[in-house]
C-alpha cells in the first residue's frame, strides 16, 4: 500500500526565510537552473520556522551526489523537531547536487567537483553557475551551517569533522559532534563550508561514513550532533550529549598516494594511530609478488583509507591526520 502525503510543496526561485509562515514545517522545490530541454532543475528544501524568532541553522547534504548518509539525517531532524518549542528556523537541503544525485555520481555533470569551486561564478561554467546560485539563493540566508558528507567510492571514513578551530563558535560546534576526529581546516578552500565561513556564517563539515549507502550508526551520530548544536544555540531545550570517547584533534591532514600500480592492501584501520616508518600499505603485481611497501611519513592517525584493491599509479592510500598539541586549540567546555 502506498501512503500519500497531503503536504503542499511550494515552488520558489530563492529562499526567503522571512516569508515562511511561523509555526510551520514547509516544503519547497527551488528552481535553480534549467537543463538541456529548458526544464527547471529543482532543489528540495525543508524549512521549520518556530513561533519565536531566532537564529537560522542550515543543514545541507549530497553536495557530492553519491554521499547519502546526510539525507536521512536531515529527514529525521524534521520528523523529530517540535515546531511549537523551536525558537528560530531550521533549513534542510537534503540534496544540493541534484543532477549528480540522480546519476549516482560524485561529480557535477561537467566533471567538476562542486565542493572545490564554491562560491562559483554568476557568469561561469555550468558547475560554477550552479554553485553560485546555491550560495546566493540559499546559503546566504543562514546564520550557521552544518554540511554533511561521506567518503568517496572505494574509500571508508572515520566519523570526523572539518572546521576552522581558531573560530570560537565553529570550535564549539565541532566539539559538540562527539566525533572520532576533528581536523583544523581554515576557510578559503573552495568548499561550501569555507565559503560560508568567509560570509561570516560559522560552518562545519561532518564526514559521516561511507558513500552510496545508509549507515544507521553514522546517521544516529549525525543526529546527536545536530541536536547538540540546536541546544547550544538556544533553538531547542535539550541536554547536551557529551559522548563517551575523547575526540582526537588534528592540526592538518593529507592523503598519501601510490607511485606505482597494482593490487593494494592498506593495513591500518580508520582511527588507528601510526608511527613514522610503519608499513601502512603493500602493493603486489597481478602474479602476487610484492613490488612495493609504503611507510608512514610521520606520526599520525588514519582518518580514512582506500578499500579498493585495484590501484593505479597515483592512487590514494590513506588520509593521515597530524595530531595537534592540546594547548594549541583548547576544546571549549
Amino acid at each position: 500500500m502506498q501512503l500519500q502525503t497531503n503536504q503542499e510543496v511550494g515552488i520558489i526561485k530563492a529562499l526567503d526565510v522571512q516569508k515562511v509562515p511561523k509555526g510551520t514545517i514547509s516544503r519547497y522545490w527551488l528552481n535553480l537552473v534549467t537543463d538541456g530541454m529548458g526544464q527547471p532543475v529543482q532543489i528540495p528544501i525543508i524549512v521549520a520556522r518556530g513561533h519565536q524568532d531566532g537564529k537560522v541553522l542550515g543543514l545541507t547534504a549530497a553536495v557530492h551526489g553519491n554521499e547519502l548518509n546526510g539525507i536521512p539525517v536531515i529527514q529525521r531532524i524534521f520528523k523529530e523537531i517540535d515546531i511549537h518549542e523551536l525558537k528560530g528556523t531550521i533549513v534542510g537541503v537534503p540534496v544540493v547536487n541534484v543532477p549528480s544525485f540522480q546519476r549516482k555520481k560524485r561529480r557535477f555533470i561537467d566533471g567538476t567537483d562542486l565542493n572545490h569551486i564554491m562560491p562559483g561564478k554568476s557568469n561561469g561554467t555550468v558547475s560554477q553557475i550552479y554553485a553560485h546560485r546555491v550560495v546566493t539563493r540559499i546559503i546566504h540566508q543562514f546564520d550557521y551551517l552544518m554540511d554533511l558528507h561521506t567518503a568517496s567510492v572505494g574509500r571508508v571514513n572515520s566519523y570526523y569533522i572539518r572546521a576552522d578551530m581558531s573560530d570560537p563558535v565553529v570550535n564549539k560546534m565541532a566539539s559538540l559532534q562527539n566525533a572520532q576526529i576533528i581536523v583544523h581546516n581554515p576557510p578559503s578552500d573552495g568548499t561550501l563550508r569555507g565559503t560560508a565561513n568567509e560570509m561570516n556564517i560559522p560552518a562545519i563539515t561532518l564526514e559521516v561514513g561511507n558513500p552510496n549507502t545508509f549507515q544507521k550508526g553514522m546517521i544516529r551520530e549525525g543526529l546527536t550532533g545536530i541536536h547538540n548544536v540546536l541546544g547550544y544555540l538556544g533553538m531547542i531545550n535539550c541536554e547536551i550529549d557529551e559522548g563517551e570517547d575523547d575526540t582526537v584533534l588534528c592540526k592538518k591532514s593529507y592523503w598519501i598516494y601510490t607511485d606505482t600500480g597494482g593490487i593494494l592492501t592498506v593495513h591500518p584501520q580508520v582511527t588507528e594511530l601510526v608511527k613514522k616508518g610503519d608499513v601502512i600499505a603493500t602493493m603486489r603485481n597481478i602474479f602476487g609478488d610484492l613490488i612495493q611497501e609504503y611507510l608512514a611519513p610521520e606520526d599520525g592517525i588514519v582518518i580514512g583509507k582506500s578499500v579498493s584493491p585495484v590501484n593505479q599509479t597515483g592512487g590514494r592510500i590513506l588520509h593521515l591526520g597530524i595530531l595537534e598539541d592540546k594547548e594549541s586549540f583548547l576544546m571549549p567546555q
